[in-house]
């Protein structure tokens, strides 16, 4: 069961992996929509990632490194 209320850090690192994920799509020269694209999901949810509005799930951030060509570890530093 999560935690209620979730504790700061959590929130944090979030943000730091919605960052990395930004930013690794900037780098790459990908709109939103065009990353939506190459994982399967639409630009809302990449949005809603980069925003930390949502979490990415595992096979989501695989799918994202494997789309950008970065190691999964890039994306959760």
């Amino acid at each position: 069961m999560p935690l209620d209320p979730m504790p700061p850090w959590v929130l944090t690192r979030r943000q730091d992996i919605g960052m990395q994920i930004r930013a690794a799509r900037q780098h790459a020269g990908l709109s939103q929509l065009q990353l939506g694209e190459r994982v399967g999901r639409d630009h809302k949810t990449i949005s809603r990632w980069e925003n930390a509005i949502r979490v990415p799930s595992l096979t989501d951030l695989l799918l994202i490194a494997n789309a950008l060509d970065v190691p999964l570890a890039d994306l959760v530093r």
